[in-house]
């Protein structure tokens, strides 16, 4: 049986650049055997795109409220979004 994945976007705002977010993701995701991207927005937000089962989505999601130590979440949006290919998960630019 294969098992299920699923893909979710996971726009989060608040103090997340210049405080190791981007990297902090990639090392967790990475930990989860997640697949996908971080990358940074133009108005300072930080936007994923991750592919995995639900369970470890759920764990990094959870994550991602709270972020690396120096981050300050103030708030997180979580959409479906269709599956892709991903070989890793990195760092977009």
């Amino acid at each position: 049986m294969m098992d299920e994945v699923i893909g979710r976007s996971i726009l989060v705002s608040g103090r997340v650049q210049g405080v190791f977010y981007r990297a902090s993701t990639v090392a967790e995701a990475k930990k989860l055997n997640l697949k996908g991207w971080v990358k940074n927005l133009s108005n300072g937000d930080v936007l994923i795109e991750v592919f995995g089962s639900p369970k470890n989505i759920k764990v990094l999601i959870n994550w991602c409220k709270q972020g690396p130590p120096l981050s300050e979440v103030a708030d997180i949006k979580i959409q479906e979004i269709p599956l892709r290919e991903e070989n890793e998960f990195k760092v977009a630019y």
